[in-house]
């Protein structure tokens, strides 16, 4: 009995040395660590927020269908409805300034503004967007707007099979002007893509997400689509709709409106499984294949070279225009960054048979888990683990391989699980959240203080729980609770608490 007492003494006094050190950390820093004028936000885009699929004039999207289509969504539901942010704005706003709050990075749905992809502008989209701008500036809130967040109009995608053809990068033209003309006036900060990479791996390699192709293990997985040429293609035409909108913006938008054009990219950090050549030659090429492949083209005028030679003929080429105008197209880099994994080399010869595709190109396997031992602990996703120097890590990467650019973290978080059997007042108690953010920000701040990285701001995703793409309503990322049982009411989680003393603390 002596003993039980003395281990649970040892146990409760290390617990609250954690929670002391734990608090001591989050002592340390706090907005006025960061450099002046670094920008703190919330993220969200427009199908997972808006809802309100069928009103004012509002074209179907490949997600709409996707997202109705059996089998393709974990918990089978859809963001008909989301958590309402179309009606909901003005509440949402509230939220944000409560918080202290300086920027909210959202998406434009393009098939709001051009119901059928071009043709006739939709009047009551672009009222609707003008009038959530205007109510974020009236609250002293910087709008950062994200031009396509993978909701392509699904007319589009009937029309040429969307992003497979380059009928696509006029059509994204024509509705990326639009949106500076009806919107640039007040915002100042444009995203072209969200996450490239992901819509171009999961929507045209994998399946996973719309429009689903892919041609993995035959057409057992989806019904159409080659993993093989694909995902190449349809990066080649997103980057090229990437560096058309960026000079038509410069050169006739800038001089006045004086804004500022990024892209966002998903980003892992990758750690060689061991400290042989092969793995650290193997990381490299994931790196290259994942950030690299979308990156290098805006900086350098063209795809890794370790993409070149192991993708072929498969990989479209640039002509030299294209490539000069490519070549400085950012303004800024945006990241999304959540978690690292591990990197080695893929020895096996059956990975390449059963997939044909760009991971087996790259000859990299990344996981999460080295001789059975997890690289940190998990959030909710199966995919999302908890590893706080990685952001640090990567930062640096950036500033050492291209020239330390101006660099905003678009999105950065963790989720709970939706359980159903966790009363509210319980789910609102989100240490993890709060320690995840803690951690995440000490280490940028590293990055920023004593790397000299080139980071200008801050985005946590998400603002609320919202509908999460294949995981749709079981995976709860946000600052804010919604209640998806009671009108969508919005509730406080201690982490909003944590952000407001941390944003209002000079």
């Amino acid at each position: 009995m002596l003993l039980r007492k003395g281990i649970a003494l040892v146990i409760v006094l290390v617990v609250l040395g954690s929670l002391e050190t734990c608090l001591a950390q989050q002592k340390q820093i706090n907005r006025g660590s960061f450099p002046k004028g670094f920008v703190f936000g919330t993220a969200a885009s427009s199908y997972q927020y808006e809802g309100a699929v069928k009103e004012s004039g509002r074209g179907m999207t490949v997600w709409d269908t996707f997202a109705h289509s059996f089998g393709k969504i974990i918990d089978s539901s859809n963001a008909d409805v989301a958590v309402d942010q179309y009606h909901l704005f003005d509440e949402d706003i509230k939220l944000m300034k409560d918080m202290g709050m300086d920027a909210y990075r959202f998406s434009i749905a393009w098939s709001r503004i051009y119901p059928n992809g071009s043709g006739e502008i939709n009047q009551a989209g672009v009222d609707h967007y003008n009038n959530l701008i205007n109510a974020l500036l009236a609250a002293g809130i910087e709008p950062y707007v994200t031009i396509y967040h993978w909701d392509l109009p699904q007319a589009l995608e009937d029309r040429y099979n969307g992003w497979l053809d380059r009928q696509i990068i006029k059509d994204f033209a024509t509705y990326a002007e639009t949106c500076f003309q009806k919107f640039g006036d007040r915002v100042k900060y444009w995203i072209t893509f969200n996450e490239p990479h992901t819509f171009t791996i999961q929507g045209y390699d994998l399946g996973l997400q719309a429009p689903g192709r892919c041609s993995i293990i035959g057409h057992i997985v989806c019904r159409a689509g080659n993993s093989a040429t694909e995902p190449y293609i349809v990066a080649h035409n997103v980057l090229i709709s990437h560096s058309i909108v960026a000079d038509i913006y410069r050169r006739q938008y800038k001089p006045k409106q004086k804004g500022l054009l990024g892209l966002s990219f998903d980003v892992m950090w990758f750690e060689p499984t061991t400290n042989t050549t092969k793995d650290i030659e193997a990381t490299q090429r994931a790196q290259d294949f994942q950030l690299g492949w979308f990156i290098e083209p805006l900086i350098f005028g063209n795809y890794p070279s370790s993409m070149i030679s192991r993708v072929g003929s498969r990989l479209p080429k640039f002509t030299k225009v294209e490539s000069a105008l490519l070549k400085g197209s950012l303004d800024f880099v945006g990241i999304n960054h959540y978690t690292t994994y591990y990197a080695n080399e893929n020895s096996s010869n059956l990975l390449p048979i059963l997939l044909n595709d760009s991971l087996a190109d790259s000859g990299a396997v990344t996981l999460p888990f080295k001789y059975g031992q997890p690289i940190g602990d998990r959030a909710n996703s199966i995919w999302l683990y908890i590893v706080p120097h990685g952001i640090r890590s990567l930062m640096n990467y950036i500033k050492e391989k291209y020239g330390n650019p101006p660099v905003i973290i678009t999105e950065n978080g963790m989720d709970d699980p939706n359980d159903p059997f966790v009363l509210i007042k319980d789910a609102l108690k989100d240490e993890k959240r709060i320690k995840y953010h803690n951690d995440y920000l000490t280490n940028l701040l590293a990055a920023i203080n004593e790397d000299g990285c080139n980071v200008k701001g801050y985005f946590v995703w998400s603002l609320l729980d919202n509908w999460e793409w294949g995981a749709g309503y079981t995976s709860r990322f946000g600052l804010y609770f919604v209640d998806y049982k009671d009108k969508l009411k919005r509730y406080a989680k201690d982490s909003v608490k944590w952000f407001k003393t941390f944003l209002t603390t000079a």
